[in-house]
């Protein structure tokens, strides 16, 4: 029998239904947990902490929206995650985790073998969080580290953290999608983000819907995408300063690259990376990124799993 999903969305959770998912993730019968905004009590939460310890077949794990709501439980799932092995994208968007609740998870973020995924948006997160998460963007050469990163709606981090950032990521042999949209990075560090994107070997996506940015942020990327080869596929710039002009010249280079590497062989479809990225508060506009509308309340079970493009490509 092929590992299913589990999908809550919104709901308080039974004792009935705890039990239910704790088997599963024992029985290693589940590839997909998502609990986001979930109700549940403390002890309820440690139990399937403590299911998720053990999982081997468990690949993609939903917290977002205050699941992981207070720091007994962040060091719950701290603990879990130490010694689970199988867990490969984590979302915890929205989660009041704050720096010191990320350095109680980066012990273990930073040790776990198959991560590549992370969501850490409207976290509360500041310059000290940026610290530690560059720490899971290894430099180029040295182990591998996470592909997708996303630090949406973080205002508390200051243009010195994205600073440090911008050069984790230039040095990053792995980060392919950076989603840092809604937060105020302004014209000086979207210019440190081209750098980094003209140094990235790698980087695919970058999202800086709603981030400040002017006519100024566009030249410098719009000269970036022209004059240096880079791997970028995507760059969301809705909702900012932008002409419309500017927008369309970008959009269209990197629309002529990704037709010529298609032509060469070599693409590869980056929608299927983000799943279980929290949308934004409105719709997407003409961003590409767009998030699959949330399931129904109900359980849902499938036997195919979630971001099975991300799993075979991690595991070729």
């Amino acid at each position: 029998m092929l590992p299913s999903s589990i999908q809550i969305s919104g709901e308080p959770l039974s004792g009935a239904e705890v039990r239910d998912i704790c088997r599963g993730l024992r029985d290693n019968a589940v590839r997909l947990l998502s609990l986001r905004g979930c109700r549940l009590c403390d002890r309820d939460f440690g139990r399937i902490c403590r299911a998720l310890a053990g999982a081997t077949s468990l690949a993609q794990l939903n917290l977002n929206l205050g699941v992981v709501s207070s720091p007994s439980r962040i060091k719950q799932l701290a603990e879990a995650l130490r010694t689970n092995r199988s867990i490969q994208s984590l979302f915890l968007h929205g989660s009041p985790l704050t720096d010191a609740g990320l350095a109680l998870l980066n012990p273990a973020l930073a040790l776990h073998p198959a991560l590549v995924a992370l969501d850490l948006g409207d976290c509360m997160l500041g310059d000290e969080a940026i610290n530690l998460i560059c720490g899971l963007l290894p430099p180029d050469g040295a182990k591998s580290g996470l592909k997708e990163l996303t630090l949406s709606a973080n205002p508390g981090i200051t243009p010195k953290g994205w600073s440090r950032l911008a050069i984790a990521v230039a040095h990053s042999s792995q980060v392919r999608v950076l989603n840092l949209d809604y937060n105020p990075l302004g014209d000086h560090v979207a210019g440190m983000l081209a750098v980094a994107v003209a140094s990235s070997r790698t980087l695919e996506v970058l999202d800086l819907e709603g981030t400040g940015l002017t006519n100024q942020s566009a030249q410098t990327l719009l000269d970036m995408v022209e004059n240096y080869p880079t791997a970028l596929r995507s760059l969301v710039l809705a909702e900012n300063s932008i002409s419309p002009e500017l927008q369309q010249q970008i959009c269209d280079l990197l629309s002529e690259g990704e037709e010529e590497e298609e032509v060469a062989g070599g693409a590869v479809d980056t929608q299927e990376w983000g799943r279980g990225r929290e949308p934004a508060p409105h719709q997407r506009g003409s961003s590409s990124w767009m998030c699959p509308s949330d399931p129904s309340s109900q359980m849902v079970l499938m036997t195919s799993g979630l971001g099975d493009s991300l799993l075979a490509e991690t595991e070729m």
